[in-house]
């Protein structure tokens, strides 16, 4: 498993600005959006050349892109509810969520 930063795929996380819960999806090893999306969305203007996440958000359809400064991991994990889960995870073992495919 390729593992950037301090989290990794299926990983639960939590946001620390907005307190929201969800599952790490994939990750860029510094940011990788516009330098628009940056200006008008991150508004804590965390590092772009830290790892920034994909996130599915419990009890929504939304996905996220966060800084790594941004994010902890969930000292308890449990489940999360998002209609994507299947696309990316095969279960959930062990307070974490199993890719689907092996990732080099």
């Amino acid at each position: 498993m390729d593992v950037r930063g301090n989290f990794h795929l299926g990983q639960v996380v939590h946001h620390r600005l907005y307190g929201y819960r969800g599952v790490i999806i994939d990750v860029d090893p510094e940011f990788k959006l516009s330098n628009d999306w940056y200006d008008e969305v991150a508004k804590s203007r965390p590092p772009r050349n830290k790892p920034w996440f994909r996130i599915l958000v419990h009890n929504t359809s939304y996905e996220a892109y966060e800084a790594e400064e941004n994010l902890e991991a969930e000292l308890e994990p449990s489940k999360i509810n998002h209609p994507d889960l299947r696309q990316h995870f095969s279960g959930y073992q062990k307070g974490r969520y199993v890719p689907s495919m092996r990732i080099n």
